[in-house]
């Protein structure tokens, strides 16, 4: 039986419907104090972005995890990484973020990390799920959860992304922005980088709980990239709303997307001398980078979307690097999750060693022309109607050996991806319309 609860990456929704409400979050932190406590690990870090319904949410699941008896630390606003790393130092059997990442303000959404910092295993999601159909139990009096709230969070994340680049490696002389997605890293992104000696240009840092990611951020580095270019400045780096995904500007403007920052990471891994044959990707990674890291004699091994198949492929085979074209990076021999600001810094670390700008440290990689259109859909989504297959195959037969197709339902939103790559960029964005035309049309019958 498939979980009803929770998706690739947590559990989401719109504020106030079914699930994302007070009452259920309440009964989701009792359900996962119960799942995760132990007689040595009895403490619960919770950490947030900067939307409003935070503050609902925080507090309903300090009340569930206290009814369980389980103790909790309260981080406030804090990148998803940064609890993903505080939940490790602070020997919590858990944290918990409550975000919807690079969502809208309106949604909402509640995702996990283990002890060690990783995304939580199937068996224990199903565990959780389990509980949440029993009734809810409240411990005695004197066994009630305690709360504390940790002052020096953004202290100890900062200092640790400083750590992640070799000490003494200085960023004085660069002129950077930094969008921070009026989101979660508001008051980290700027220090991390200014702390090295880079001169700071903040934007998007001024959260007032319903700005998050609203024309700024990752997924819309519009105003980045112009600021960019007004300030004169070398690069530019834009985080999304919980601060685990980077996309990046060079001085003339041109975006790098996770792709070209994969590319150029491990390509100065392989300079430092470090011995790796693969890294891993998703479905939607483009082809020029597959190439690309062939030259460089490096493997792609693809996964389906979502950052923790990338984590599930990374750890089976031991590999060090992942991630994909969205900017969710996984620096494994860093930190043990995608992290926007310390991969920024790999980056930025792989042009104080090469001595390039950005803009040609991206050179020996060509990216396919690649055209992607979300398709919003209500209900169930069947893919695999008649309709959608012919159109598919009529355009896979016509792109032959040249290109891809690819379509999916989105994890995290009610809405179908639809993806065409290829060598000729009219043609794939004229195959990558009909295809959405097809889908729209077939599912909304």
């Amino acid at each position: 039986m498939g979980k009803r609860y929770f998706g690739t990456d947590g559990i989401r929704g719109r504020v106030g419907e079914y699930p994302i409400t007070p009452e259920f979050i309440l009964k989701l932190g009792w359900a996962v104090g119960r799942a995760l406590r132990s007689r040595d690990f009895n403490k619960v870090v919770i950490g947030k972005d900067t939307r409003i319904s935070g503050y609902m949410f925080e507090s309903a699941l300090e009340a569930g995890l206290s009814a369980a008896g389980v103790n909790i630390a309260l981080l406030g606003p804090m990148p998803t990484p940064g609890i993903a790393y505080l939940t490790r130092t602070l020997h919590a059997c858990a944290g918990i973020v409550v975000s919807a990442s690079h969502n809208p303000y309106y949604d909402n959404g509640i995702k996990f990390f283990s002890r060690d910092g990783q995304k939580l295993p199937d068996e224990t999601e199903e565990r959780i799920e389990d509980l949440l159909e029993q009734p809810l139990a409240t411990v005695e009096p004197d066994a009630l959860g305690k709360a504390e709230r940790i002052v020096d969070a953004s202290g100890r994340y900062i200092e640790f992304c400083k750590s992640t680049i070799p000490a003494g490696s200085s960023l004085a002389g660069m002129k950077i922005v930094v969008d921070c997605g009026h989101g979660a890293t508001y008051h980290v992104a700027p220090s991390v980088f200014n702390e090295l000696g880079a001169t700071v240009i903040p934007i998007g840092a001024s959260p007032d709980g319903l700005n998050i990611n609203l024309d700024c951020g990752s997924t819309k580095p519009a105003v980045m990239r112009e600021t960019v270019q007004e300030e004169n400045a070398d690069l530019g780096i834009a985080l999304d709303g919980d601060g685990d995904r980077v996309i990046m500007v060079d001085h003339r403007g041109e975006i790098l997307d996770g792709d070209d920052l994969l590319f150029i990471i491990a390509r100065d891994r392989l300079r430092a001398g470090n011995r790796f044959n693969a890294i891993v990707g998703t479905l939607m990674t483009n082809l020029g980078l597959e190439m690309a890291l062939r030259a460089l004699g490096l493997e792609l091994h693809r996964v389906q979307v979502g950052d923790r198949y990338v984590m599930e492929r990374m750890l089976a085979e031991n590999l060090m690097l992942g991630g994909e074209n969205s900017g969710h990076i996984i620096c494994r021999d860093r930190t043990t999750t995608g992290d926007g600001i310390i991969s920024a810094l790999q980056v930025l670390a792989a042009m104080l060693h090469s001595e390039k700008n950005l803009h040609d440290l991206k050179a020996g990689m060509t990216k396919y022309p690649q055209t992607l259109i979300n398709v919003s859909v209500n209900g169930a989504v069947d893919i695999q109607r008649p309709p959608i297959l012919e159109a598919v195959c009529a355009v896979e037969s016509q792109m032959g050996d040249h290109g891809r197709v690819l379509l999916r339902p989105s994890g995290t939103e009610p809405v179908v991806r639809v993806m065409v790559e290829g060598p000729d960029a009219g043609v794939v964005e004229r195959h990558a319309r009909e295809l959405a035309a097809v889908v729209r049309d077939t599912l909304s019958v």
